[in-house]
């Protein structure tokens, strides 16, 4: 009895551990499973794409609707590419939402202590939800974008100039899309983890994007502009426009760090937290 147990536990020690690499690569399988296996995913990456697609496509026409009343102003300014990608507007929405879902669904069922059980690292499955959540909304994002570009600079030829994806600015702006939405998906967990309810992290996500904003116009000026450039959504959406930037607005570059520095910063705190807090 007493020799038994020293020999188990030697052998447990000499046990080989599986490389950090393969490790992860386990996690992410899993966590690849677990988000298909929820209906909610399939149907909310089909709201995704039709809300890009369509209502971009229905921008597109209201313009052209309306192209011989606009002031010349109007159509020296006028941004074709961005315009056909107005759908990301209200499609953010669906990826951040469920972004939010791709965590906190699990403490609502009490999956995440089944999830915790299997790999104790907590940070490690945090980071194969995000590198999951990320490569899936970049791609159907890519998709969706390249589909309403292409729609949207059909419908808009009839009355402007069509943007081609050879010209300045234009193939970045439609990957950039993508990219906004994969960097929002991101936004969307954090938020999740740092909360671990559905309808706080909704409700935190919505009004970061969209009451936020909106609060900051009635502060008097020049404190909403120099506020109001730096939140996510200002800084992140001229990543899908090629207009030139004005001075009230935050660079390309720059608004792109401001943007990503949101999500970073929302999962460096909910790793923080995932570490001390019980599951």
């Amino acid at each position: 009895m007493s020799t038994a147990a020293p020999a188990a536990s030697a052998a447990r020690k000499t046990l080989p551990q599986p490389s950090p690499t393969r490790q992860f690569g386990a996690v992410v399988r899993a966590e690849w499973t677990k988000l298909w296996s929820v209906r909610s995913t399939l149907w909310s990456l089909l709201v995704t794409v039709a809300i890009i697609v369509g209502l971009g496509a229905l921008f597109c026409v209201a313009r052209v609707a309306r192209a011989d009343r606009l002031d010349p102003r109007e159509l020296r300014n006028f941004d074709p590419t961005g315009f056909s990608l107005n759908g990301i507007f209200l499609a953010q929405l669906a990826v951040g939402v469920l972004g939010v879902l791709v965590i906190t669904s699990e403490y609502a069922t009490g999956q995440i202590r089944a999830t915790f059980g299997a790999t104790p690292q907590r940070r490690l499955v945090l980071a194969a939800k995000v590198a999951v959540f990320m490569a899936v909304a970049f791609v159907v994002g890519l998709v969706a974008c390249f589909t309403a570009f292409l729609i949207g600079q059909a419908v808009l030829s009839a009355k402007f100039h069509q943007a081609a994806l050879g010209d300045p600015g234009v193939l970045r702006a439609v990957v950039g899309g993508a990219v906004y939405l994969a960097v929002l998906g991101a936004l969307g967990i954090g938020l999740g983890t740092i909360l671990r309810r559905t309808a706080g992290a909704i409700a935190a996500l919505v009004g970061l994007l969209l009451i936020l904003p909106i609060l900051v116009n009635f502060l008097p000026s020049p404190w909403s502009t120099d506020i109001n450039k730096y939140l996510p959504l200002q800084a992140g959406s001229a990543l899908f426009h090629t207009a030139a930037r004005t001075n009230t607005e935050l660079s390309l570059w720059v608004g792109f760090a401001v943007f990503c520095a949101y999500a970073v910063v929302s999962l460096a705190v909910g790793a923080a937290l995932l570490a001390r807090r019980d599951a």
